[in-house]
């Protein structure tokens, strides 16, 4: 027996990723090798409409609710799973982006194959809790959230376009603007190039780290630091990053910060905009969610 009783597919059908084609792709694929399981396509419309899908179709039953589509739009599926509090949801990812970090360091089958077995597990989530003028807010990330360089990028890539001669041109031109932040923590006022929350191992855009760190169920998350220092030094980190890895890195189960100035933070690819005076806290919650992988 299956742990849920329907699946649902959520997608963008502007997406550049082909999302519409990979959705019925799969829906074909379940209606030969499960064509006992109920499979429904529902396409989004503006952004941020993943969240209010997400979380309707999680409120009844034990639906498994698959995102198809890139880090970003699974971040929606996956707060709007969490906000609609039903322990017995589900929810997957089928790639379908220009950024896959989660499901390339997370997949242990084709996902038709693993929806048909019907084998789940739970990963860890990170939590998001801001405090800022405009009240509280708690937002989830399957996979990182991050401060400084990167943020930058994802600004910028938005504006440039994607693809990968664009996105160098992008990258290098962020570089050469990019500027430090500080945040007040508590050992006082820091500057950082780049701070960096990870729930994963491997982080295509942002860093790998050692090979026994970086798991989504281990109950920690690994904290990737890279305090102001000159701009060679950190395109080596870089070019380290992307061939032998950083190496190990602190594992916390909490990490705390108040902004100075307004600060763009991404989560799992999305921009959130952080006012000054924000007090911020990232912590793990434990086997929040439940997916197939």
């Amino acid at each position: 027996m299956r742990p849920f009783d329907r699946v649902v597919l959520i997608f963008n059908p502007q997406s550049t990723g082909e999302a519409k084609e990979r959705a019925e792709g799969l829906r074909r694929d379940l209606s030969q090798q499960a064509p006992d399981l109920a499979v429904e396509l529902l396409p989004t419309e503006h952004a941020g409409h993943a969240t209010e899908l997400a979380r309707t179709v999680a409120q009844t039953g034990a639906p498994l609710v698959v995102s198809v589509s890139g880090d970003g739009g699974y971040n929606e599926v996956v707060n709007g799973v969490m906000q609609a509090g039903n322990q017995r949801a589900v929810a997957a990812v089928l790639a379908a982006g220009n950024a896959n970090d989660h499901r390339r360091a997370t997949q242990e089958r084709p996902l038709a194959e693993a929806v048909t077995r019907g084998d789940v597990s739970r990963i860890d989530l990170l939590r998001l809790t801001s405090d800022g003028p405009g009240g509280r807010a708690v937002r989830y990330a399957h996979s990182y959230i991050g401060l400084g360089l990167t943020p930058v990028v994802a600004v910028d890539l938005e504006k440039g376009g994607k693809g990968s001669l664009r996105e160098m041109v992008t990258v290098v031109r962020s570089f050469a603007k990019f500027r430090p932040f500080q945040i007040d923590t508590e050992g006082g006022r820091q500057s950082f190039d780049s701070l960096v929350f990870a729930n994963i191992a491997q982080m295509a855009k942002v860093a790998t780290l050692a090979e026994d760190q970086g798991r989504p169920d281990d109950g920690m998350f690994e904290v990737i630091r890279l305090r102001h220092t000159a701009k060679w030094r950190i395109l080596a980190t870089a070019l380290k990053a992307s061939t032998t890895g950083l190496g190990k890195q602190p594992s916390v189960r909490t990490y705390a910060f108040t902004t100075v100035t307004p600060l763009p933070l991404q989560v799992d690819g999305e921009v959130v905009e952080l006012p000054t005076g924000t007090a911020v806290r990232v912590d793990i919650v434990p086997d929040a969610l439940t997916t197939v992988m």
